[in-house]
């Protein structure tokens, strides 16, 4: 396996980022393998893989270059720069763009644990991955970037929570699940391939979550930063167009009727928020009401507040799914 060793003031000064062209990556990588986790990366696929292989189509050396640096077990390092706090897509792209051609030939040789291709051994590597990666941004990311981040922020709460309630093991163990976790001693597995471990105390690390379901990977500067690409957790990311009974809806009207379907696990009014994509303080006066109604009840974790459905609200819900009519849940 994979692991790094970190002395407890490394993990302490650990903070979760998000990141535009993490999440452009994970959406590259989702693109590139053509498999989706939900039926919402089935119907984004369905949107976007066409225009995706078209353009790879047209340009043969690109589409050889995202074979060649997706690999198996290793990514080339040029592809994927370590994500900093508060730094925009433009700038971390052209971390991308201004790579030395010869090092990306490099990282393009291990990702292969091979010869370079003939047809890869030219300079505009970097300008060919930042221009792909600008595509797949303004395509499939941008339109909708607004919405992705409401999730990633939502993600990083539950997260921030979980580390405060259950410990920072529990949140290693549940970043990539089978792939991710603390081993004790200071070592955390990042992968179960058999690589030389790290030492990195003393570096600073980031976890940096994105929506694609089945993608993730480590990056790393210089040994200066460190970074683990996660994917958030699946309530966030594949059940936000849930449908409502149409019973259900009639009663209690759509909006009000979306929050109480999602509550099957808990969450947070932010995560809601992302999910539904009603405003914060619609959010808030639907839980007020059904709260009032006893069907929704909600708990402190650490300094988050976390809202759940009752046994009646369970029950309610239940009888209504029953029925055959449903309605979209952001009528």
């Amino acid at each position: 396996m994979g692991w790094w060793q970190l002395n407890a003031d490394t993990l302490a000064r650990s903070r979760f980022v998000i990141s535009p062209l993490a999440e452009t990556f994970a959406r590259l990588k989702l693109l590139h393998a053509g498999d989706a986790a939900h039926p919402g990366e089935r119907e984004w696929l369905r949107e976007h893989l066409p225009g995706y292989r078209a353009l790879l189509a047209a340009e043969p050396v690109t589409g050889r270059l995202v074979r060649a640096g997706l690999g198996r077990e290793w990514i080339a390092d040029f592809l994927t720069p370590t994500p900093r706090a508060g730094e925009e897509f433009a700038r971390e792209v052209a971390r991308v763009r201004s790579v030395a051609p010869e090092l990306a030939r490099a990282h393009l040789r291990t990702a292969l644990a091979g010869p370079l291709p003939a047809a890869l051994d030219r300079d505009d590597l970097p300008e060919r991955a930042a221009a792909l990666l600008e595509w797949v941004w303004e395509e499939t990311v941008r339109p909708c970037w607004a919405r992705q981040r409401r999730v990633l922020e939502a993600d990083v709460l539950a997260r921030t929570a979980q580390a405060g309630r259950a410990g920072w093991a529990s949140v290693l163990d549940s970043l990539r699940p089978g792939r991710t976790r603390w081993l004790g001693q200071n070592r955390f597995q990042i992968n179960p391939h058999e690589y030389p471990p790290r030492e990195i105390s003393g570096a600073e690390m980031v976890f940096v979550p994105v929506t694609p379901q089945r993608h993730g990977w480590v990056s790393w500067d210089d040994g200066e930063r460190y970074a683990v690409i996660y994917p958030c957790a699946g309530v966030l990311a594949g059940t936000g167009d849930r449908a409502v009974p149409a019973g259900l809806g009639a009663l209690l009207g759509p909006a009000r009727a979306g929050v109480l379907v999602l509550l099957d696990s808990p969450l947070t009014t932010t995560q809601l928020t992302a999910l539904t994509g009603q405003g914060l303080g619609s959010v808030g006066r639907h839980l007020k009401v059904l709260r009032e109604a006893g069907l929704v009840t909600r708990r402190r974790a650490g300094r988050a507040v976390l809202y759940g459905r009752t046994a009646a609200g369970d029950v309610l819900v239940d009888a209504a799914a029953s029925g055959a009519g449903r309605i979209p849940s952001r009528s």
